[in-house]
């Protein structure tokens, strides 16, 4: 089991990266724009670095949606590849079979 404190760290990230994506997204748009103008690239840039650190979506770490397990997670299914196989040998992932017997 994870740490309480950082699965809801966690939390809080997913919630800074919902909030300030459309924001995020202008500006990196406007600062990859081949018709934006030095002045207003530098601009852009400034603006985008004032933003929260935790915003930035590649600061987010995919977790167990169990237990918080920090590796070794499954995205398709959100589990670690443990809990991924506990349920799977016990039959509670629908449609998931072991390829040989």
């Amino acid at each position: 089991m994870a740490r309480r404190s950082l699965t809801e760290r966690e939390k809080r990230r997913t919630d800074l990266v919902n909030r300030y994506a459309e924001q995020r997204a202008a500006l990196k748009k406007t600062i990859a724009g081949p018709a934006t103008d030095p002045a207003e690239r530098e601009s852009a840039v400034r603006r985008l670095s004032t933003l929260p650190r935790d915003s930035s979506p590649s600061r987010r770490r995919s977790r167990d949606q169990i237990d918080g397990r920090p590796r070794g997670v499954l995205s398709r299914f959100g589990l670690s590849r443990v809990r991924f196989r506990e349920l799977a040998h016990r039959g509670e992932l629908p449609g998931v079979r072991k390829a040989s017997l």
